[in-house]
């Protein structure tokens, strides 16, 4: 089985076209841990997310479709291939989504 591979500019994961056609302008890209699990930086992470990994390996989450890309390859090579699938519609995945999206909603209130 070939591996899809989304569309990036340079090797920048902020220009990511997932293979779902979402990007950062439209539904969001999230940044997630190895397992899929959005982060939250800082002391305070809700139960939910995760906290920034130790070892600084992230990878990048479409909320639409549960595509996940490891940034380090998109860094390194220029290509975005997909590491793996998460659910994005139900379980833990789908409410740290939520939860996520909650938490950068209410940052963005003055």
């Amino acid at each position: 089985m070939d591996t899809e591979t989304a569309a990036v500019t340079g090797h920048d994961v902020t220009t990511i076209t997932c293979v779902c056609g979402n990007t950062v302008g439209d539904d969001g890209l999230i940044q997630a841990n190895s397992e899929g699990v959005p982060i939250q930086a800082g002391a305070d992470v809700p139960a939910g997310l995760a906290s920034w990994p130790d070892d600084g390996e992230l990878f990048t989450l479409c909320p639409s479709c549960g595509r996940v890309y490891r940034d380090s390859v998109v860094e390194e090579t220029g290509t975005a291939p997909v590491a793996f699938r998460v659910d994005v519609a139900t379980g833990p995945i789908a409410e740290a989504i939520r939860l996520h999206w909650d938490l950068s909603a209410g940052s963005d209130r003055s």
